[in-house]
């Protein structure tokens, strides 16, 4: 009993020491070779494949004179969300997502190599990143949801988005002395020079004249400015909502200004230098239809 006693101590002794030469101090061992260290560790339901995470990332270049940071989610002006997937490869980012709860952070240590070409699925590595490098993810799990839950939830921000976004143009308008009725839609067209005719008819080609302008003046697009009025068939939704709206309402050589809603504009998108949930001023003239 003495001999299986002292054999199991020289045995603890050599795991030990093998533990003390990890390269990686600190970090434990999945199966798969992925190395992962908790910062904070909760209780509870772990991600699982199919739901959607709410995340805080950043990854490193892992470099003997100091990590290098390459990319964090910090930067991005909302919150980043993913969705658990399947492993691209063995020991990946989706992998350490199913082995944290809501609230855990987490330090991942994986292969330069694999993140690039099977996470990234970039076709080459950048010069500066050699393919026996490793890469440190540093993660923190803001919350965890069903895809369902998730979709309710921007559908519920979306909807105070254009709400708030609403208010401002109406503020806006009362703060100009605008006192043309809305449309049903809540588009606000104010005629500055009479046209004559009929109106154009979905399917017409128009031509129209433009400057569009955010609320506080900037200009971000003019066919004036280009010397030549933009063409399309009216009702096709080859413009924006405000705009099939709009022009419709208008005759052959008339002039006006559409104040659009965000919600008929561009929306939640980021539209070059409109920003999303923008309200929207457009100088227009009909110069022709047919």
């Amino acid at each position: 009993m003495l001999l299986v006693a002292i054999s199991a101590m020289l045995v603890a002794s050599v795991m030990s020491s093998c533990a003390e030469k990890s390269p990686y101090p600190g970090y434990k061992q999945t199966e798969s070779g992925m190395y992962y260290r908790y910062l904070t560790q909760n209780e509870g339901e772990t991600a699982k494949l199919g739901e959607i995470v709410e995340i805080d990332l950043s990854y490193y270049l892992m470099r003997e004179e100091g990590d290098s940071l390459m990319y964090a989610t910090s930067t991005l002006p909302e919150p980043a969300y993913d969705l658990v997937r399947e492993s691209l490869f063995p020991g990946d980012l989706y992998e350490g997502f199913t082995m944290m709860h809501k609230g855990d952070s987490m330090s991942l240590i994986m292969s330069a190599d694999s993140v690039f070409r099977r996470q990234f699925n970039a076709p080459i590595i950048p010069d500066f990143v050699k393919p026996e490098s490793m890469i440190r993810w540093e993660v923190k799990m803001k919350d965890i949801m069903s895809e369902e839950e998730f979709n309710a939830r921007q559908q519920a921000k979306e909807a105070a988005s254009f709400e708030e976004a609403k208010k401002t143009l109406d503020a806006y308008l009362v703060e100009n002395g605008i006192e043309a009725t809305p449309t049903e839609s809540g588009l606000v067209y104010v005629c500055t020079k009479p046209g004559k005719g009929a109106q154009p008819q979905a399917g017409q080609n128009v031509k129209v004249h433009y400057t569009g302008k955010l609320l506080d003046g900037t200009v971000f697009d003019s066919s004036i400015e280009r010397g030549e009025p933009i063409s399309f068939p009216i009702g096709s939704g080859y413009v924006i909502p405000g705009w099939d709206e709009g022009i419709a309402l208008m005759k052959k050589g008339e002039k006006g200004v559409l104040y659009i809603p965000a919600n008929l504009g561009y929306g939640s998108r980021n539209a070059g230098p409109i920003p999303p949930y923008s309200n929207l001023i457009f100088e227009v003239e009909l110069v022709d239809f047919e």
